[in-house]
């Protein structure tokens, strides 16, 4: 009967363990899409998991690394979500395609409307970022859930060096090796990278369509100008025929 009863305090303890451990690996983390190569562009899947039994999540921010600024941040839509991006300026310029990059995006924020995350349900917030640092294993996101009843959680703890994993761990991304073409892996970081450069070549279209603008109407203003001279010299030049003809006739 002794042994049976410490087999049941046993069990009743391994499982009490095993629920206390349950909700502490339901955590904010990040996923690449594919791979995410240093020097490359990935998109990225920011897993918010609910943990609590009675409230609902309804706002998520995510912090982008300061030490690693990353020169573009562009979400995608999120239904039931509206999305603000908040954008800083930068110690030192980044150098992306030839052009200088003085701000960058220093947090995203995912805010509940009309939707949210249930008890027992997850929501997946993607985002297209790059270039990822080139000297640099890992990046570090923290982030900040908020549930219905006004609760925070912080998830903003770093990994520790003996690999432990804190109670608040923030989001980490690991960082493959660079490829050749620095496309980072597969069709999404390809497509991600050439969503980025479109709208770079998009951006310096419209610049050059403006000055070709400016210059012909640069140009055309300046042939209006020598025209108007033009007729003005010739309409005094008529005048001044007109006047020594008259006096021609008059003699």
């Amino acid at each position: 009967m002794r042994v049976s009863r410490i087999a049941i305090a046993t069990g009743v303890a391994a499982s009490t363990v095993l629920l206390l451990a349950g909700p502490a690996a339901a955590h904010v983390s990040v996923q690449p899409q594919g791979e995410a190569a240093k020097g490359g562009y990935a998109t990225l899947n920011f897993k918010v998991p609910n943990e609590r039994d009675q409230a609902s999540t309804v706002k998520l921010e995510v912090n982008f690394p300061a030490d690693h600024p990353l020169s573009s941040v562009t979400p995608e839509a999120v239904p039931g979500w509206k999305i603000d991006i908040t954008k800083g300026k930068l110690d030192k310029p980044l150098e992306v395609h030839g052009k200088k990059i003085t701000e960058a995006v220093s947090k995203v924020t995912w805010t509940a409307d009309g939707s949210k995350i249930a008890p027992g349900y997850f929501q997946q917030f993607p985002v297209s970022v790059g270039q990822l640092p080139e000297d640099a294993d890992q990046l570090v996101f923290k982030a900040i859930q908020t549930y219905d009843n006004k609760e925070v959680v912080r998830w903003i703890e770093e990994p520790t060096a003996g690999g432990e994993e804190p109670d608040s761990p923030a989001p980490v991304l690991k960082l493959s090796a660079a490829s050749e073409d620095h496309h980072g892996g597969g069709a999404a970081a390809k497509a991600s990278e050439d969503d980025h450069k479109a709208d770079d070549k998009a951006a310096s279209a419209e610049g050059d369509k403006k000055e070709t603008h400016a210059a012909s109407s640069s140009s055309s203003d300046t042939t209006a100008r020598t025209l108007g001279i033009i007729g003005i010299l010739i309409g005094v030049a008529g005048v001044a025929f007109g006047v020594l003809a008259g006096r021609r006739r008059n003699a």
